[in-house]
């Protein structure tokens, strides 16, 4: 029989990619995406026919335990991605962020441990750290949680680590910095960048620029994610997936805007920008460990790394077919 692999959030963002990446790796994969009366699978729908027709997709809710115990049954792997992840919504909802992040990945975890799953990997976040304390950021770095989202995020990896020490129950906890591609949610800063530009806006509308960030392209964060499933060596432990690159927000418009032929001027929206306190001002990471542990590294890396990244992004939001799915006019919190 061949291993079963379960992704949730296989709607989202980074989901959409990983299974992509499973299907052409030749995995047997079942999505679980969030249940709509609109039958949508999110960007599952903007797959190949190759691709979707590969994959089971049962729609469900994380925060509901028989749904999901459900999905798990008949998996031997699970990789668990689904989250709410915008920071600016978690101070206006918190409570959801609990609901889904803390209780949706406890329900994982409880179905991974009932149904002997061989491996879960759970989806943790550099914001976990808060502002870098020492660069690069490695995984013995003290966590801060900066925001309501950042700390129901710590509160998941401690319970999934907790459940590893508790009940030996084999999960590993993946921690990606900044993935940025095609079909990332505008409410992040380079598809709020590129998708206002693409749209005609010559006047940018940002937050904060002095923030530096560790930009990971987003097929270098799902080809992580498979190579972190056979990874036994990973169990119990926290594994960084970044670049090591460091780029201010302000240099990030330039090359941006230098890349699609424009002159822009940014201006500051007082709506975009976090907190004082809450504001993570630097990030970077240290990628040693996955390196060491699964051979993973990335393929986009440095300044020209970052640009030829850059460049596949772009040419994905100028297709207007693309865009058309936002509404770049729009703050999205």
């Amino acid at each position: 029989m061949s291993t079963k692999i379960l992704v949730t959030g296989a709607d989202g963002f980074i989901g959409s990619h990983v299974i992509e990446e499973l299907v052409r790796a030749g995995y047997d994969v079942r999505a679980f995406v969030y249940y709509n009366s609109f039958n949508s699978w999110g960007w599952l729908d903007s797959l190949p026919r190759e691709v979707i027709d590969a994959v089971e997709v049962v729609a469900g809710d994380i925060r509901d335990s028989s749904g999901v115990d459900a999905a798990v049954s008949g998996c031997q792997k699970v990789l668990h991605l689904a989250a709410l992840i915008a920071i600016p919504f978690s101070y206006n909802s918190p409570d959801a962020y609990v609901q889904t992040n803390v209780t949706g990945t406890l329900n994982v975890l409880q179905s991974a441990r009932r149904h002997e799953v061989e491996h879960l990997i759970c989806t943790s976040t550099s914001e976990t750290y808060g502002t870098a304390q020492f660069v690069p950021i490695d995984e013995s770095h003290p966590l801060n949680a900066q925001s309501p989202y950042a700390a129901t995020k710590v509160a998941a990896d401690q319970m999934a680590l907790a459940f590893n020490k508790s009940f030996d129950l084999p999960v590993s906890i993946l921690r990606p910095f900044n993935t940025f591609g095609p079909r990332q949610s505008a409410r992040a800063v380079i598809p709020t960048i590129i998708g206002q530009i693409a749209s005609g806006e010559r006047r940018i509308a940002l937050g904060s620029l002095h923030p530096t960030r560790d930009f990971v392209f987003v097929g270098d964060t799902a080809r992580g994610f498979r190579q972190v499933l056979d990874c036994a060596a990973c169990v119990g432990q926290v594994t960084n997936i970044g670049t090591g690159f460091e780029i201010s927000i302000a240099d990030t418009v330039d090359l941006i805007s230098e890349a699609m032929g424009v002159s822009v001027e940014v201006v500051i929206d007082e709506m975009r920008e976090r907190p004082k306190e809450s504001e993570g001002d630097r990030l970077v990471a240290c990628t040693a460990k996955a390196t060491e542990l699964f051979g993973w590294s990335p393929k986009y890396v440095g300044k020209d790394g970052l640009l030829n990244a850059l460049a596949l992004t772009i040419e994905w939001f100028n297709n207007p077919a693309n865009l058309s799915r936002y509404k770049t006019g729009l703050y999205n919190t």
